[in-house]
């Protein structure tokens, strides 16, 4: 699954039951917004309580993205699930350090340190396995 619009695109990389792993790309501000929203809230009414974000292709995010950062993990916690970060980059890190925000959405080197906040039977496979035309 992957969807694009603006300067954004979410790519699903691997999935289970209760969780979701996503690569967020490009830019997360008022023109992805409803992508960002739309494709999250999708993920949360198929059934994922817990979704990590693999920021680490994230180029820019404004204080709209992170409302919808804080709107997700809103929704999440309300469902009993956690909003996880994985690779968020040097911009990143300070917005959500500046603004107290870093203490409500953890963000981790990479995504499989993310995962292991979750218990393992609520972690997809990771990493996924290689599909074999990709090999």
């Amino acid at each position: 699954m992957s969807t694009q619009a603006h300067r954004l695109s979410i790519t699903q990389l691997a999935s289970c039951d209760d969780c979701a792993v996503l690569r967020i790309t490009g830019e997360l501000d008022r023109g992805g917004e409803e992508l960002f929203m739309g494709t999250l809230g999708a993920c949360v009414d198929a059934g994922h309580r817990h979704l990590v974000l693999d920021a680490t292709a994230l180029s820019f995010c404004d204080s709209r993205g992170l409302n919808c950062l804080l709107a997700m993990r809103w929704l999440l916690q309300r469902r009993g699930g956690k909003l996880l970060l994985a690779g968020a980059g040097r911009r990143l890190t300070e917005l959500l350090a500046r603004t107290g925000s870093a203490e409500l959405i953890p963000s981790h080197r990479t995504v499989g340190l993310a995962l292991g906040e979750l218990p393992e039977s609520h972690r997809p496979v990771w990493p996924p396995a290689t599909p074999a035309c990709e090999a």
